[in-house]
């Protein structure tokens, strides 16, 4: 009988990628996954260390697995593994601690696990120069698939340990990102989404040094049929040569994430953060003139050290007066190694509770009136896992969840649908 597995992901859409190319690797070693509930004899933990709570979170999973099967053989890898391999060796079951570059020859390393000690191969990821991205041919939703062009970052924002658990930036060789998305699209994905820890510095690395634009450019000149959807993109990476090129390409989505972190100036400084509000309002205008119905998502940090009220007033008065359609609202965690965990001023828990709570409803108010303007249009969705009454949900090019009658649908389909109603978060819809 072959040997179970159960990995456990937490963290960004690079993370999932990685995890999903793992699960690909052990099943064709002859492993048998299984849930994670179902005490596997092999537990894969892929952390994330953005803050003290998913580290916390990392290190409850780990317990959990040794509490379900004492027997049980635990691998870490991730950003938390990359940062504080030591901490996490310590832990009951942890039998390998892997650092995010090892992930790409993993199968290998799990020869040590018979090992009575506790092994850790983690490596200094600041000295390494190139991207080797996982090999992966399926996802397990049939409705989208990731190509990770990019890792690393070198932003350094104040706030942020990723620059030291993923590195540098590097960049995935033009070659091969467009042989991967050719490869989905003729496996059958209709949607492809480019993902990366900061997709906006693509190419900047490579040699000859080229940009996410001319990436953009060679994927249209393949044999890629589906819709493209881009990752989270930096506001100071999205030149007006990119924004007129995204509008004129019906193939890419009219969707962009763009980390705003904060609405006021004084605290965008103090982030380490290159862009001023006015530069933001600035840049979402030009989306807006370009493509006046594209979906704009933004990330806010509240709570962030020295906030004032006044400040955070002023923040919510700015997000009213931006023409965004999603607000991904964060409150402001402590992570222990950045400048930002030894500022003055760190504010209550309770505060920074209210303040997101309070943002959240600035998000619902914006999402609901852009999301009002669709019903009577006709809009393309690709059909997602899941039913729900007689019903399934699928994902519009702006990032709006739809849902019509499931009969005769399937997971991966890509329909024409007219909306025929807006409700708190997302829309329904007929076939056409």
């Amino acid at each position: 009988m072959s040997q179970t597995v159960s990995i456990v992901t937490l963290g960004c859409k690079t993370n999932q990628f990685e995890s999903a190319a793992m699960s690909e690797q052990l099943g064709k070693a002859g492993y048998r996954q299984v849930a994670f509930e179902d005490a596997a004899e092999l537990v894969i933990v892929n952390t994330c260390t953005v803050t003290s709570a998913t580290d916390s979170q990392s290190r409850n999973l780990i317990r959990r697995a040794q509490r379900m099967n004492p027997d049980s053989r635990v691998v870490v890898t991730g950003c938390y593994a990359q940062i504080a391999p030591e901490t996490l060796a310590e832990l009951p079951g942890v039998a390998l601690v892997i650092g995010n570059e090892e992930k790409k020859d993993f199968l290998d390393r799990l020869t040590c696990l018979d090992s009575d000690d506790t092994q850790i191969a983690v490596a200094d990821i600041r000295q390494v120069e190139t991207a080797e991205t996982l090999p992966l041919s399926s996802f397990e939703q049939r409705s989208r698939a990731f190509v990770q062009i990019q890792n690393g970052c070198d932003a350094f924002c104040s706030y942020c340990i990723i620059p030291y658990a993923r590195g540098r930036s590097r960049s995935v060789a033009v070659d091969d990102v467009v042989k991967q998305v050719e490869a989905l699209s003729a496996a059958g994905y209709p949607e492809v989404v480019l993902t990366g820890i900061h997709i906006g510095n693509y190419g900047q690395d490579l040699q000859p040094q080229i940009d996410l634009l001319a990436l953009l450019q060679n994927i249209e000149q393949s044999t890629f049929s589906g819709r493209l959807r881009l990752g989270s993109i930096e506001p100071t990476e999205l030149p007006d040569a990119l924004l007129d090129y995204v509008a004129a390409a019906e193939w890419i989505c009219s969707h962009y994430h763009i980390p705003l972190q904060a609405g006021d100036d004084q605290i965008l400084e103090r982030m380490n953060r290159h862009y001023s509000t006015r530069y933001f309002q600035d840049l979402l205008n030009r989306i807006r003139q370009r493509q006046p119905l594209a979906a704009i998502g933004l990330d806010i940090i509240t709570g962030f050290p020295g906030e004032t009220e006044q400040q955070f007033a002023e923040t919510c008065e700015y997000l009213d007066t931006l023409p965004f359609s999603h607000l991904h609202v964060f409150p402001f965690s402590r992570r222990p190694g950045t400048p930002a965990a030894d500022m003055k001023g760190q504010l209550p828990g309770n505060v920074i509770k209210e303040r997101a709570a309070r943002l959240r409803e600035i998000g619902e108010r914006k999402l609901s009136a852009y999301a009002t303007q669709f019903v009577g249009k006709t809009l393309e969705i690709v059909i997602e896992g899941g039913e729900d009454d007689g019903r399934k949900k699928g994902l519009s090019r702006n990032y709006l969840p739809v849902w019509i009658d499931a009969a005769g649908v399937e997971q991966g389909d890509c329909l024409q649908v007219v909306i025929s109603a807006a409700r708190s978060g997302y829309l329904e819809g007929r076939l056409v």
